[in-house]
């Protein structure tokens, strides 16, 4: 166990998560960007091109394909590291976990107060009347899901050529400004502009917590290589 980890931790009162890809991989939910990530496999198209806004709208039926086959984990649980978050909030240390992940881990490990950057799989709703369908209906559906309206459904998710909601950014951007400690877990901090928001975190209880390097090892108050699953739960 990190021993000075375990003692910031400890002396906090206003925790701030804020996590990337890395926290669901010990999910079971694969990495875009690591060795054996969707990046690195043979596609007609690069996973970026079909996660876009134009892919989405001109190739739907492709980007459906695509979509129910790689981005959906319905079977995926929690891990330490998302239950350790939760059970912070419930101690009343932690106030916010800002994700890049959508796929709803830590509402499902019982966080309440979370912060997803880039939506989330769990919420799809038709663009002509606004209605939402859990991922069940987008999973059991075949080709391009459409609403009782005839609209067609959309995963609530960012897709690359689309703007952050100003709301979550704001509550986002409130939380780490106010943290007394902000922990980053399971992020190169390569994607903008999520990575920026750490900009905001004025302590001096900064911890990196990520398997490889990242940009802001230097600006870290401590830095820790170790996977997040095997880090949080080793803490008390």
């Amino acid at each position: 166990m990190n021993e000075k980890l375990a003692q910031w931790v400890k002396e906090s009162r206003r925790i701030v998560f804020f996590g990337g890809a890395g926290v669901s991989t010990e999910s079971g939910i694969p990495d875009f960007r690591s060795v054996d990530g969707l990046y690195n496999q043979k596609y007609d198209y690069p996973p970026e091109t079909i996660l876009s806004h134009d892919f989405f709208m001109r190739r739907t039926e492709e980007f459906y394909r695509f979509y129910r086959d790689k981005m959906l984990f319905p079977g995926a649980k929690p891990n330490p590291a998302h239950l350790k978050l939760a059970e912070w909030e419930r101690q009343g240390k932690l106030t916010g976990v800002v994700t890049q992940n959508i796929d709803g881990l830590h509402q499902a490990a019982g966080s309440k107060r979370v912060y997803e950057l880039h939506g989330s799989v769990l919420r799809n709703y038709c663009m002509r009347c606004g209605r939402f369908y859990d991922i069940d209906f987008i999973r059991n559906s075949q080709g391009v899901p459409k609403c009782e309206c005839g609209g067609t459904i959309k995963p609530d998710v960012v897709l690359y050529g689309e703007s952050l909601d100003n709301d979550v950014v704001g509550g986002a951007c409130a939380a780490i400004e106010q943290a007394d400690m902000l922990i980053i877990g399971g992020t190169s901090l390569n994607v903008y502009p999520a990575a920026g928001l750490i900009d905001l975190y004025r302590g001096n209880r900064l911890v990196l917590v990520n398997k490889s390097a990242t940009p802001r090892d230097d600006r870290a108050d401590l830095v820790i290589r170790d996977p997040i699953g095997q880090v949080f739960g080793e803490l008390p």
